[in-house]
């Protein structure tokens, strides 16, 4: 059998790193809400309630949901009154939504969405793992409508050095057991070194301000283990 690309202990770029992402997700679709569940001891819940109250939307606005998974922060917008529409890479999550929002198989660097069509953008936890992350803030600023609002959130590195050695710990160790159990080992070995994709918090807020969210702001949830963006667009 050919080594996929997240088994190497070298991180994929380029359109590699695109194709690997895509068939890894595929891979672990069905069991990726338990494993996420029980290795995030369920603050997965609270961290994107948190972004949907952050996104500070009125109810009946229209929400695109990017890297949207199996339909977990669709849900939480729908229940906040909001219109979710539902956007991914990898068929296996969008075929294991259970949201109920339309949805669309896209790259989410290239929406087939008309400028400024969207009251908001919602994306959890993908920002490692695409290829070009200015072009990505760059679209987001074309689709959303001025006044409109985005909540972005990913892992993050605690600036607490105690909590930074934990979490480096767990994420390196535990967590890539724990999907080894009950799904993918290699795929849970490749996320947790998917972190040294990510820039900044200070690069990525210099670029979602080019982009055309000037007030974008940067928090840290849970001691730093997850980050939130949240901005305006001007």
């Amino acid at each position: 059998m050919n080594e996929r690309a997240w088994d190497r202990d070298t991180l994929p770029e380029g359109q590699e790193k695109v194709v690997a992402v895509r068939q890894m997700f595929d891979a672990i679709a069905p069991r990726y809400d338990m494993v996420n569940r029980i290795m995030t001891f369920r603050l997965d819940v609270r961290w994107r309630r948190t972004a949907v109250k952050r996104l500070a939307l009125p109810a009946g606005s229209t929400v695109l949901d990017l890297a949207s998974g199996t339909g977990d922060l669709c849900i939480d917008l729908a229940r906040a009154g909001m219109r979710p529409l539902s956007a991914d890479l990898s068929f296996g999550m969008l075929s294991a939504d259970r949201s109920g929002a339309p949805r669309i198989q896209a790259d989410i660097l290239n929406l087939p969405v008309p400028d400024g069509a969207v009251d908001g953008v919602t994306c959890g936890f993908a920002l490692r793992n695409l290829v070009d992350l200015p072009a990505f803030f760059t679209e987001l600023g074309r689709v959303v409508r001025p006044g409109g609002r985005i909540a972005l959130l990913d892992v993050g590195v605690p600036r607490n050095p105690l909590i930074r050695w934990g979490n480096s710990i767990y994420f390196g160790r535990i967590v890539p057991r724990i999907g080894g159990l009950l799904s993918d080992g290699p795929a849970y070995r490749y996320l947790p070194r998917s972190v040294a994709y990510l820039p900044s918090p200070e690069q990525m807020l210099a670029d979602l301000r080019a982009a055309g969210f000037s007030d974008a702001s940067h928090h840290q949830l849970s001691g730093g283990l997850t980050q939130l963006m949240v901005g305006t667009r001007r």
